[in-house]
């Protein structure tokens, strides 16, 4: 029997995996086999992450200290990743930020760092391990992550700057499908809407949140833990090999309305 989903033998590099999104999809992919690169700015966190998922999964996890808005600190880990592993094969890039104020409020340096770490950030990671890994081994998945919100506009919290950059993010991934797909790699992104985690379970269970969980999305509720494994699992995948340049929204339906 084929296991489509088998990752073992495979390194997965996931950004932003100190907390929330980012450790559930390492976890989903460690339990699929493959080894785990936690990547964020905070050591402490990310060493925890790291432990958490080896001893969990009993994979091999390297976490790596960066700031995904620093160039020459991008290269290096990547560079720190392959001299340990000698392989990426997955790219998660999910590490991101969110102003919310009302656009006319929004200043300068919100909405220049919004794009530095959203957008820029996503192709500093993309541009390093293409370069140093994915093309010279001739395969690749990035996986992008995006936002419901890189599709659409909202009227309940103000986020102009995180809208910009994760349509930048969207239509990024189809560049980077468009010039990599020749060279083994696939670029994908995914969509998410709003899901439950530590840091946002009190505000998504508030009155005003849940009222507008019945009004603007079709299941009528926010997504949970978990909710989003079987779609990275799925685009990190070779049963994925020819989808590429793809925004796959994970958001209940709200942007079907």
């Amino acid at each position: 029997m084929k296991n489509y989903f088998d990752l073992k033998g495979q390194v997965a590099l996931v950004t932003g995996c100190s907390t929330g999104l980012g450790v559930q999809m390492a976890k989903a992919l460690a339990n699929q086999g493959a080894s785990i690169v936690a990547l964020a700015r905070r050591k402490e966190k990310i060493d925890a992450v790291a432990k958490e998922i080896a001893d969990e999964f009993g994979v091999e996890t390297l976490a790596v200290q960066c700031d995904i808005t620093d160039t020459e600190m991008v290269d290096n880990a990547v560079k720190t990743i392959m001299d340990h592993f000698g392989r990426i094969d997955i790219l998660v890039n999910n590490a991101g930020t969110g102003a919310v104020a009302p656009a006319e409020d929004i200043t300068d340096a919100q909405f220049e760092g919004e794009m530095n770490v959203d957008l820029f950030g996503s192709f500093r990671v993309a541009r390093a391990v293409a370069k140093q890994a994915m093309i010279p081994a001739k395969y690749g998945r990035v996986i992008n992550i995006a936002s419901m919100y890189g599709l659409v506009g909202n009227k309940i919290a103000g986020s102009a700057p995180y809208h910009a950059a994760k349509g930048g993010v969207v239509n990024l991934t189809r560049a980077l499908a468009a010039e990599w797909g020749s060279k083994g790699i696939t670029v994908n992104a995914i969509c998410p809407g709003y899901f439950y985690t530590p840091l946002t379970k009190e505000t998504l269970d508030s009155d005003f949140f849940q009222a507008n969980a019945k009004t603007m999305i079709p299941e009528e509720r926010y997504g949970n833990e978990g909710e989003l494994d079987s779609a990275v699992i799925f685009l990190a995948s070779q049963a994925s090999s020819y989808v590429n340049g793809v925004n796959l929204p994970v958001d209940g339906g709200y942007t079907a309305m």
